[in-house]
């Protein structure tokens, strides 16, 4: 699936929601569900700086598609980047490194985040995309 429709699936099911309080707790319930790590993945080396809980992303390139597996300890954090994740997960690693994960303030998430989340979710986003521009250079 193209990161365009990704997108458009990932808006229809996150616009629903009239305010932010509404969003965000449908984002924490997603996080309840998301996959935990194992705790053998838990290491500084995946930890995303920046943010203000933990934050680990594991990305992985199988059969030229790009994967990410997060957690982190705070729901919220967990359910924005289960969003990002779930958005990146699967595409080429082209179209990971030309693509901004911009759905989420199109849906008014970022704006409702404090500054520290919002960091995090930036330095998330850029580790993706990088991963994305590194996995194409050696492909």
């Amino acid at each position: 699936m193209s990161l365009v429709t990704k997108r458009a699936e990932l808006v229809a099911e996150l616009e629903p929601f009239s305010d932010h309080h509404e969003r965000f707790q449908y984002v924490i319930d997603r996080a309840k569900l998301a996959p935990a790590l194992p705790s053998e993945l838990k290491l500084d080396a995946f930890l995303i700086s920046g943010c203000t809980s933990n934050l680990w992303l594991v990305p992985s390139l199988e059969s030229g598609a790009c994967r990410f597996r997060c957690d982190a300890d705070s729901l919220i954090t967990k359910g924005i980047a289960s969003l990002v994740c779930e958005f990146y997960d699967g595409a080429t690693p082209a179209e990971v490194a030309a693509t901004d994960a911009d759905f989420l303030a199109q849906v008014g998430v970022t704006q409702h985040l404090s500054p520290n989340r919002r960091n995090g979710l930036t330095n998330l986003v850029g580790k993706i995309r990088n991963f994305g521009r590194a996995a194409s250079a050696t492909s």
